[in-house]
């Protein structure tokens, strides 16, 4: 039987985090996630990391203020896969008021402080771009970073797995039960079962959290709410690198956001989920609601079907009792059980502030452990973080040049999605030919062999829509042809 200080229940965001914060802290971690990594809702954001803006209306000061100290920690520890964006919010003429907006983003300013990202400013009526209607003035911009979701979550379980800890994945907790002073856990995995025994049970299972909780305690947890937020994929709507923040009629906002070069990203809804969190789909519905939103500022005529990819993801969310899914708190609850052997349980939460969200969970999981040492991730770099002197542009730079028998593009690609580690992918690579079979859009056997030995990746929806976003660009055929080398 395994025996180990911790077990971690959920393969998202917030277990990973904190599986690499105590694996860091000297405490031997089992984490088991059922499915893939970032498989749910840690892959189904809005690829954002930001303070909120939005939470601002409902005073949530506190969350706006961690949140935007946690991005600058962020960008320094993943440049290859956080990157500044701009923001642009066009003038109406309704909605907010315009002396509304610039308090409130004077408001953001102050709280993100003097450092890092650009203040805020006003727009002309050119500063817009092409592919707005004309009728729109002018308007507000304002900072904020973009992310690589799911290769977040990846690079949070390589660092705690380089640092100790045992990630196993496709494995399912069966069941837990306390006995004296620890945990004796079940689970599952290819048709076997084993034991593990643990000093301590963390549940970051995110939409399953309350399941987890009723499984273990034998009551019904009715602390959790279910939010489903769903967004589409259209071809490009517009020119330039920045992102637009539209407000749509109800009051709500809904991003427009450049995604891989050739679409833009439009989300999310807010509705309420009462299904099971597996499988959840976006409805027609919230369909019409964001291409109602693209079509008030947009000249482009989309309709569903240029719609060239949708996903939705289930946040579980801490209920706070608001009636409106959309001002439900994003803030976090770390519940701590001492009746018997600690069970520490995470609600709500947001990609933005894992890190501080599990660096207080080990802070307050420690002292009854009484092992393990002190906080010590907010300075620290993720795997391929450690870009050696100036920005990553400049890295995947010297990387094409020194690699420069490949595809003109395809350093550029792996440096913003590897970082150092690239040098990892291409160890001994001279020319393309070194690279084995082609599978479409730039993906090569070696980099699909680096993802299975390095980053838990077992099919092809792994390595083409969480590893990367390349299933968006590889054709059907070659998508099949990567299924079949990776077996199914």
């Amino acid at each position: 039987m395994e025996q180990v200080d911790l077990l971690v229940v959920g393969g998202g965001i917030n277990g990973v985090g904190i599986a690499r914060d105590a694996a860091g802290r000297g405490l031997s971690v089992v984490l088991v996630e059922k499915d893939d990594l970032a498989a749910h809702t840690s892959s189904a954001s809005s690829k954002l990391i930001h303070g909120g803006l939005r939470y601002l209306e409902q005073f949530e000061f506190k969350l706006v203020r961690e949140s935007l100290v946690e991005r600058e920690r962020l960008l320094r520890a993943a440049p290859h896969i956080v990157e500044p964006l701009e923001f642009m919010i066009p003038a109406t003429g309704s909605g907010r008021a315009a002396w509304k907006l610039r308090v409130g983003l004077l408001l953001y300013d102050h709280l993100a402080g003097r450092k890092g990202l650009p203040r805020s400013r006003s727009l002309r009526p050119n500063d817009l771009g092409d592919g707005l209607k004309p009728d729109l003035q002018g308007g507000l911009a304002y900072w904020d970073c973009r992310v690589q979701d799911s290769r977040l979550v990846v690079l949070n379980a390589m660092d705690a797995a380089e640092r100790g800890a045992m990630i196993l994945t496709r494995t399912e907790l069966l069941t837990a039960r306390r006995e004296g002073s620890h945990w004796i856990a079940r689970i599952h995995s290819s048709g076997h079962e084993r034991s593990v025994k643990a000093r301590a049970l963390v549940n970051a299972a995110g939409p399953w959290a309350g399941d987890v909780l009723s499984h273990v305690r034998g009551t019904k947890c009715s602390a959790v709410r279910l939010v489903k937020g769903s967004h589409i994929v259209l071809p490009r709507l517009y020119d330039g690198d920045h992102a637009f923040l539209l407000q749509h009629r109800d009051g709500r906002v809904v991003f427009a956001i450049p995604f891989e070069d050739e679409f833009t990203l439009v989300g999310t809804t807010d509705v309420e989920w009462c299904g099971a969190p597996d499988e959840p789909s976006i409805s027609s519905e919230e369909t019409d609601y964001l291409l109602a939103a693209v079509a008030v500022y947009f000249t482009r005529n989309v309709t569903a079907q240029d719609i060239v990819w949708d996903f939705a993801g289930i946040r579980s969310l801490y209920d706070d009792g608001a009636s409106d899914p959309s001002k439900i708190t994003r803030d976090y609850r770390i519940d701590l059980d001492t009746s018997g052997p600690p069970l520490l349980t995470i609600f709500g939460g947001k990609i933005t502030t894992y890190r501080s969200l599990a660096e207080r969970a080990l802070d307050r999981l420690g002292p009854l452990l009484r092992k393990g040492g002190g906080a010590w991730t907010e300075r620290a770099v993720l795997p391929g973080g450690d870009v050696p002197n100036g920005t990553i542009e400049e890295y995947a730079a010297s990387l094409a040049q020194a690699y420069s028998g490949l595809p003109p593009r395809l350093p550029t690609r792996l440096a913003k999605a590897y970082g150092t580690r690239v040098e990892r992918v291409l160890e001994n690579v001279k020319s393309v030919d070194d690279l084995g079979e082609h599978f479409g859009a730039g993906l090569y056997e070696r980099e699909v062999e680096y993802l299975v030995r390095n980053e838990w990746a077992r099919t092809a929806e792994d390595v083409l829509f969480r590893r990367s976003k390349l299933g968006l660009h590889v054709r059907q055929d070659d998508a099949a042809r990567l299924r079949r080398h990776m077996g199914g």
